[in-house]
């Protein structure tokens, strides 16, 4: 007979939307605290680094799912905020990061 293996925690669509949903709203939060572009970079940038490590503690001790679902939204809201920056670049001809 042949071994069977069995996943501890099975990658659920249940799941990948319980975490893309937590995550849009922690983005929404963080970047609602920005007051001009580079504060919302700032603070999306912050917020998708936090929500990344929690996805890898998810990935390796918890629901890889939900670490799925962080991980699509994240990098979601850092190219939106990559994009802003870059057209406010692309307006001003002066760098809004710094």
């Amino acid at each position: 007979m042949r071994p069977s293996y069995r996943e501890p925690y099975p990658v659920t669509g249940a799941g990948v939307a319980l975490g893309a949903v937590v995550t849009f709203a922690w983005l929404l939060l963080f970047g609602l605290v920005g007051r001009d572009v580079p504060g919302y970079a700032w603070w999306t940038m912050l917020a998708g680094g936090v929500a990344w490590a929690v996805a890898a503690v998810l990935v390796r001790h918890g629901d890889r799912g939900v670490a799925t679902g962080v991980a699509i939204v994240t990098a979601g809201g850092w190219s939106i905020a990559a994009a802003i920056v870059a057209v406010r670049w692309a307006q001003t001809g002066d760098w809004p990061l710094w």
